[in-house]
């Protein structure tokens, strides 16, 4: 969690003898297995020592002081320093600093609160960091459970740019940052006395080490599901805050439906899982529609849109539709300002499908048809979560269809993400257990993502259940399609139990044949965020897009060891998907996309149960031995 904790006049005395950066890099490694970068290095060896000046201007002695603190459920995102003890009236205090080495500063006044400087080697757009550290303290508030206590426990949080000379008006202090400066302040080169009197009125009555206890011993709340916070995202309520490269990934969407004239723009948006695309989506698709533009939230799952139409109510349910209605025959050229496609993995060949009358029928390719009709389509996209053949979306088909109508083209990346407890050694594993990447990733047991395989897959439920009581909704079981769907009920009036292995015995989720589930039990759609769904076995067409604090995943016949190489190869003689038969030479391919997918959809755990015993060891043999 910390590079580094101690007491303010320990952290004084290791500056003076030059041993912090040191003591840092020993424990950076330690924590997370490899050095730390040179550019991290030089921040600390430059910006720490002004630290040291002011903690020494402000006489801050029972103070303690943590150094890059990493937030919950982030491994990517890590706070430069924070500050503890009590001040004025005893107040109990906890200091949020940014440390910033910018000399210059570029605003922005046509980019929201992003500014231009020199930053990582380039001249770059960013957060101005006071919007950074506005991300940061929310986030803290949401999910640091002692803020919530008694005694109160104040944040205070700001930004020290300590090589920046200050020029009212211009730069960092321009004014369309004032607001922004009012309530999460930016301390310049010329600040120093200030800044150090406004940490002695916080901090000057010491007792720094038990606010320290408090805050880092405080329990965390469950990271939130989008699909439970969406109305609050809607209603633009602070329940999420995006951070870093998700504030650059909406300032960019932003920046071009503010700047477009004649050229069309499309935009898309990298990200794996939980890296918060659909965050982003619906936190644009509130503010475009508050700032009165056509707008519409497209994608192709029916269980998530029906999730999110059911959550917003009538009013809001007009933003958001399936693929399909996008067509030249419904949609002028440009009728849109923007339109976001969630999942763009999942674009088809065609919009044409059975319903589609023959007046709608049309040879335009979909994602021709869906940047044909707005003058800014997004695309947040997973490359690796194509699962069916027909499902043609990837990155170069988007790029493609750009070049081809003649609009212009950016993209940008989300590499943090805040499902696995924010573990990225845990996707790394996976990616390279999986095939992915011949890197060779061992997980290590003591990782905060609760990892496990069972030896049977009714442990893995009686495990879930566990989960469920103890918080309801919170916990799911899906498996590979390696087991027959039945369209029709049994003879009782009841749901077929298909998913069958010993004497576990679960129904899959209710056919989309059978109208009127049985009492107890959901339509397919509603799987994956009514309770009742539960007692169902999903698959990865009701599952994907969703996420669940504990996912309990029975991994099929359907993968397994190629005996004559070191990998894992796919088998089809197991699978009941009839759409995956139709593409043989694409089946690898889809398996291990749709595993890498179900093995991602726990915010804190992931419990495994597999029916092919090779397959476990394979799997063992790349983690601890103690795994169930």
């Amino acid at each position: 969690m910390l590079v580094y904790q101690g007491k303010t006049s320990e952290f004084i005395e290791d500056v003076r003898n030059n041993t912090l950066t040191d003591i840092m890099t020993d424990n950076f490694s330690n924590r997370w297995g490899h050095k730390v970068g040179a550019s991290e290095l030089t921040s600390w060896q430059n910006s720490l020592s002004r630290v040291r000046d002011l903690i020494e201007i402000a006489q801050l002695h029972d103070n303690m002081i943590a150094l890059e603190y990493e937030i919950p459920y982030s491994q990517q995102n890590r706070i430069d320093c924070l500050l503890f003890g009590c001040g004025e009236g005893a107040s109990k205090n906890v200091v949020l600093i940014e440390l910033k080495q910018w000399s210059s500063v570029k605003a922005l006044p046509d980019e929201g609160n992003f500014v231009e400087t020199y930053t990582g080697g380039m001249e770059r757009v960013v957060p101005h960091p006071s919007q950074q550290i506005k991300g940061y303290h929310h986030y803290l508030k949401g999910f640091i459970s002692e803020f919530e206590n008694e005694p109160e426990l104040t944040l205070f949080s700001c930004a020290y740019c300590h090589n920046y000379n200050n020029k009212m008006g211009e730069g960092l202090y321009h004014p369309i940052y004032n607001k922004l400066i009012e309530d999460f302040p930016v301390y310049s080169k010329q600040d120093v006395q200030n800044f150090a009197s406004k940490l002695k009125e916080l901090l000057y009555a010491g007792n720094g080490f038990e606010i320290f206890n408090r805050f880092m011993q405080s329990s965390v709340k469950p990271s939130k599901k989008l699909l439970e916070n969406v109305t609050k995202v809607i209603q633009n309520e602070s329940v999420f805050s995006l951070l870093n490269e998700q504030l650059v990934a909406k300032n960019l969407i932003w920046s071009k439906v503010r700047k477009f004239k004649d050229k069309k723009t499309v935009i898309i948006v990298h990200g794996g899982p939980g890296t918060g695309k659909s965050l982003i989506a619906l936190n644009v698709l509130a503010e475009a529609a508050k700032r009165g533009k056509k707008v519409f939230y497209g994608c192709k799952s029916k269980p998530f849109i029906e999730g999110l139409k059911k959550l917003v109510g009538s009013t809001g349910a007009i933003l958001f539709s399936n693929l399909y209605r996008f067509l030249p025959s419904k949609m002028e050229e440009n009728e849109l300002d923007l339109l976001l496609i969630d999942e763009a993995h999942r674009i088809e060949k065609t919009s044409n499908h059975r319903y589609t009358r023959i007046a709608d029928k049309t040879d335009m390719p979909q994602i021709d048809q869906l940047i044909r009709c707005a003058k800014t389509a997004v695309f947040f996209i997973d490359d690796k979560q194509n699962v069916r053949s027909q499902e043609i979306g990837h990155s170069g088909l988007i790029k493609e269809s750009a070049k081809r109508i003649g609009c212009e083209l950016a993209e940008v990346t989300l590499y943090t993400q805040y499902r696995c407890m924010g573990s990225n050694n845990y996707l790394l594993w996976l990616e390279s257990v999986l095939g992915y990447t011949d890197d060779i990733h061992k997980f290590d047991e003591n990782d905060i993502f609760d990892f496990r395989i069972f030896d049977s897959a009714e442990s893995v439920y009686e495990a879930l259940s566990e989960k469920e009581a103890e918080k309801a909704n919170s916990a799911r079981m899906v498996a590979g399609f390696c087991w027959p769907w039945s369209k029709d009920l049994d003879a009782e009036g009841q749901l077929e139990k298909d998913v069958k292995i010993g004497k576990f015995a679960m129904p899959w989720e209710t056919h989309g044949n059978i109208t009127k589930p049985p009492k107890g039990y959901v339509k397919w759609f509603e799987w994956a965020y009514k309770p009742e769904g539960f007692k169902q076995v999903g698959c990865i067409y009701t599952a994907q897009g969703f996420e669940f604090d504990y996912i309990g995943v029975i991994i099929g016949d359907d993968l397994c060891p190629n005996p004559e190489s070191t990998r894992l190869t796919a088998n089809m003689d197991a699978t009941f998907d009839p759409t995956l038969r139709r593409s043989a030479d694409n089946f690898e391919h889809h398996v291990k996309n749709i595993y890498r997918t179900l093995l991602t959809r726990g915010m804190r755990g992931c419990y495994v149960y597999f029916t092919n015993k090779n397959t476990e060891q394979y799997f063992r043999n790349r983690v601890g031995e103690n795994m169930s």
